[in-house]
C-alpha cells in the first residue's frame, strides 16, 4: 500500500505525458505461402492524471527486428568480370528497421537527437568489426542500407503517423514476406519542442509455424542428420529424374 501511494504521488508530481502504446498483433505466424502482413501501431498520449495531454507534440515510431552479424562485400569490375573486392563485417545489424513519424524528422528534432534515438535509416547505429576507415565505413553503411531498402526490410515514412485531437495516434507498418523470425521491438516516442518527453515499448513475436517451423528447428537442433537427409534427398531426386528421362 505504501508503495502504491508513493507511486501515485510520483505521478501527480510528474508533468510530462505518459504514452500508452498498443500493437494490432503481438504474434505474427509465418506459414507456407506467407506474403507479409501489416501491423497497426496505435495508442494514446495522456497526462499523469490520465487525461488528454492537450499540448502540441509529435510522434515517432521505430520498429526494429532482431540483430544479426552481416558481412558485406563490394563488387568490382576486373577484366570485364565482376569479382568480390573489399568487404566489411558488422557485428549487430537490425534484420528489419522501419520509422514512421507525424512530420519530417528534420522538423521535429535536431540531428544529434535523431542520431541518439535512430530516427531514420541515416541514423541506424551499426557496430563494425575491427578498425575501419571512417569514409570506408560510411560507404559500406550506405551500401548496406540501400540493399536492405531494396529488399523492403528498411523503410521510413515521414508523415506515416496520424494524430487525432492530440490524444490518439496510429501508424501502419508493413512486414514483407522475407522478414526474419524473432522478437521485434516497437518503440514509440512523444516529442515536443525538439525534446523526447515520453517513450514506451511494445513487442511483436514473429515465428514460423507448421512444417516451416519443423524444418527450421531440425536444421538447428539436428544439423548433421538434417544435412545428411538433405544430401540423400537431393541424390534420390536426381536418380529418380534420370530414370524417368531414360524411360522417356
Amino acid at each position: 500500500m505504501l508503495l502504491l501511494l508513493a507511486f501515485a504521488f510520483a505521478l501527480m508530481g510528474q508533468r510530462d505525458p505518459i504514452l500508452v502504446p498498443e500493437v494490432s498483433q503481438h504474434e505474427v505466424q509465418v506459414r507456407q505461402g506467407f506474403t507479409g502482413t501489416e501491423l497497426l501501431l496505435f495508442g494514446a498520449v495522456l497526462d499523469p492524471q490520465g487525461r488528454a495531454a492537450g499540448s502540441d507534440y509529435d510522434i515517432v515510431v521505430v520498429l526494429k527486428g532482431p540483430s544479426e552479424p552481416v558481412r558485406l562485400r563490394e563488387k568490382e569490375r576486373f577484366a570485364g568480370v565482376w569479382i568480390n573486392a573489399a568487404s566489411s563485417d558488422f557485428r549487430s545489424v537490425p534484420s528489419y528497421f522501419a520509422v514512421a513519424s507525424s512530420r519530417p524528422i528534420g522538423e521535429i528534432v535536431d540531428e544529434k537527437t535523431a542520431a541518439i534515438y535512430e530516427f531514420g535509416t541515416d541514423y541506424i547505429q551499426l557496430s563494425p568489426s575491427g578498425v575501419i576507415d571512417p569514409d570506408e565505413q560510411a560507404r559500406f553503411k550506405a551500401g548496406l542500407v540501400d540493399l536492405k531498402t531494396r529488399q523492403e526490410l528498411y523503410k521510413q515514412d515521414f508523415g506515416g503517423v496520424q494524430i487525432s485531437e492530440q490524444v490518439l495516434y496510429q501508424s501502419r507498418i508493413s512486414l514483407p514476406s522475407n522478414v526474419s523470425t524473432g522478437t521485434y521491438t516497437a518503440e514509440t516516442f512523444a516529442v515536443r519542442d525538439g525534446r523526447v518527453i515520453a517513450s514506451a515499448l511494445a513487442e511483436v513475436e514473429v515465428r514460423k509455424v507448421g512444417f516451416e517451423r519443423l524444418v527450421a528447428e531440425s536444421s538447428q537442433e539436428w544439423s548433421l542428420i538434417y544435412g545428411l537427409l538433405a544430401v540423400a534427398l537431393s541424390v534420390g531426386m536426381g536418380w529418380a529424374a534420370g530414370r524417368l528421362f531414360a524411360l522417356i
